[in-house]
């Protein structure tokens, strides 16, 4: 298999990708993957510091990057990352919604501010995303959105009700929008991770339910925010996966696929 095959395929070469939550584990692993396919990466978050600090990661390892601060629930800061982005390189091909918190209160303790937080973040964010970048991409004729999802979208988690639901919404919402601008040229997809530990997670991840989540994941072993990089760039490629909307891809070492 010819290396000019792969880039025809999978290549990004001339194409801006935004990536909202890059500031993130599994956001920058993201940005740095799109980059190394050949996009032009905006890296969108809130926390300048450790944007710039994979902006520099990009740059070192010969990508091209910006960083641009957004609040991805503002309907504003978002319209002004979009513009940041046409200013910077005159449009926006790519989409990655990946902002996202978590909350591991019991049950019974999840008070309503906690209920907004993690609704808004998660599936806020990704309608928000979707009617600004997506109203973008529609005038040109084409674009990609990749939501964020998650296994619990499938099978809902305990101790992480609130994510759970958020996220089965994200699968909905992403099949909804999908059809919407099908017929635009624009293609929207949803990426579902499975176990791969990260600041939201870390705190519930006790030995017990460790143990619980390996028994349930047949390839026993979390999994590397690098090991989302080559489904990212399928479901955003425009050749590869220039037929792939409305889909959920779960990469999560088998757990989905295990009925008890």
């Amino acid at each position: 298999m010819s290396n000019a095959f792969l880039e025809k395929q999978f290549g990004l070469a001339g194409r801006t990708a935004v990536v909202v939550g890059g500031t993130g584990v599994l956001g920058g692993a993201l940005a740095d993957g799109l980059a190394g396919a050949g996009a032009f990466v905006v890296v969108a978050g809130r926390g300048a510091d450790r944007g710039q600090a994979r902006v520099d990661a990009i740059k070192a390892a010969g990508g091209e990057a910006i960083f641009v601060s957004v609040d991805a629930v503002d309907r504003t800061s978002v319209r002004a990352l979009l513009e940041a982005t046409i200013h910077a390189r005159g449009k926006a091909d790519i989409l990655v919604n990946c902002a996202g918190v978590n909350s591991s209160l019991p049950y019974f303790e999840i008070p309503d501010d906690d209920y907004d937080r993690v609704l808004d973040t998660n599936l806020k964010s990704t309608h928000i995303g979707c009617q600004v970048f997506g109203g973008h991409m529609a005038g040109l004729g084409g674009g990609a959105i990749l939501n964020i999802g998650s296994v619990s979208a499938d099978k809902p988690l305990s101790k992480v009700f609130i994510y759970s639901a958020s996220k089965a919404a994200v699968v909905n919402y992403t099949q909804n929008v999908a059809r919407e601008l099908a017929p635009k040229g624009v293609r929207v997809n949803v990426l579902c991770p499975g176990f791969f530990p990260a600041e939201q997670n870390r705190k519930i991840l006790s030995p017990e339910r460790t143990a619980s989540i390996m028994g349930q994941t047949p390839m026993n072993r979390f999994g590397n925010p690098e090991e989302l990089v080559g489904a990212a760039i399928l479901l955003c490629a425009p050749v590869a996966g220039s037929f792939i909307t409305g889909t959920s891809l779960y990469v999560d070492g088998g757990f989905t696929g295990m009925r008890l």
